[in-house]
């Protein structure tokens, strides 16, 4: 019989076929853990399923907190990703119940994603595509006359976490200038990485280029609206690698359609999948993608890997790397084995 019970729900895995939990298990399997799908209709079948838990490996389903309350022994609950939206932290807090997330494991790639937004969108490169492909080839460069070289635009960041972070390096190489809006970031942290601190107001202001990197967090949410797109510059473009629900999606539309705003590349949207009938699909001033920012080769093995770590610390008795509540840990009786901070906290 298993040590400690780790359940999940059933249909949704991050694993190839036949694959199962083995990367996961990596971890988990010395402690004489095992991971049990649990099939549920409902929140309660799945509470009768999961009550004697030791730990919850939470995919594929909201968890609210009549799962959470109905969780009588879990000292952990993990995500794979770094939103932990589709958890009820408030609800895990008030058990003392530590929710970990994997908030370093693919920044590169999200970085990546969002430079190649940035890029794209002030090229017009579908566009561009779209033009040699329908024969109008000498359309191409009149288009492009309309806008000034990537060269000493300001490009602004909302939030300065460690995916903005990783962007400012790769826009360095571009010779754009760099601000930042982020109240939970030390302006010295922001400065040193050639990157100028200023008010959210200020930002949108002055910004050819804004970036959104908040997270999904009551406090963001629909941190840009109206008001907000009204501020930007008519030239200026918006880029959200971040998350949908922290722009207020039909003051977006309007932005584009009227012309406060120029154009904007989007990996994320506030309800997704996209709607078809949804205005952004028929605007040739939009670039999509499908909330594919952090994917690579690498995406599924390395955050399936941590989320093992992250439950086998705790089952451990030691504190999990990452935690997108810390005030729980002291309350835990997990061990703090870590020799410095981990920059715990949402957003980390």
């Amino acid at each position: 019989m298993a040590k400690f019970k780790v359940v999940t729900p059933a249909g949704v895995g991050y694993a190839g076929p036949g694959d199962g939990y083995k990367l996961e298990m990596e971890a988990l399997g010395p402690l004489g853990a095992e991971i049990v799908e649990i099939a549920a209709a409902s929140e309660d079948e799945f509470v009768r399923g999961a009550r004697d838990a030791d730990a919850l490996y939470a995919k594929g389903r909201p968890v609210t907190k009549g799962m959470i309350d109905g969780l009588e022994r879990c000292k952990v609950i993990a995500l794979g990703s770094v939103g932990a939206d589709s958890v009820d932290v408030a609800a895990a807090t008030a058990r003392g119940i530590p929710v970990t997330n994997v908030p370093d494991t693919f920044i590169e790639e999200v970085a990546d994603h969002a430079m190649m937004l940035i890029l794209a969108t002030f090229r017009r490169l579908v566009v561009q595509d779209r033009l040699v492909r329908e024969g109008r080839w000498r359309e191409g460069r009149p288009m492009l006359y309309q806008y000034p070289r990537l060269m000493g635009q300001t490009l602004g960041f909302i939030a300065f976490g460690h995916v903005a972070r990783a962007v400012a390096v790769r826009a360095r190489a571009f010779g754009v200038n760099m601000l930042a809006y982020d109240p939970f970031v030390e302006e010295l942290v922001i400065s040193q990485h050639g990157v100028e601190p200023v008010s959210f107001t200020e930002l949108l202001q002055r910004s050819d280029i804004v970036s959104m990197h908040a997270p999904a967090t009551p406090d963001a949410h629909h941190l840009m609206t109206e008001a907000h797109f009204r501020l930007m510059k008519p030239e200026a473009i918006f880029i959200n690698t971040g998350r949908g629900p922290t722009v207020d999606e039909s003051a977006l539309i309007k932005a584009l359609q009227e012309g406060w705003i120029a154009a904007a590349g989007l990996d994320v949207l506030e309800q997704e999948p996209v709607a078809p009938t949804n205005p952004l699909l028929r605007m040739d001033n939009v670039i999509l993608t499908a909330h594919v920012a952090s994917a690579s080769a690498r995406f599924d093995p390395a955050r399936r890997r941590r989320v093992g770590h992250e439950i086998a610390l705790v089952l451990a008795g030691r504190w999990p790397r990452s935690c997108v509540n810390p005030s729980v840990l002291d309350k835990t009786g997990l061990l703090r084995w870590q020799p410095y901070s981990m920059q715990r906290g949402p957003g980390a």
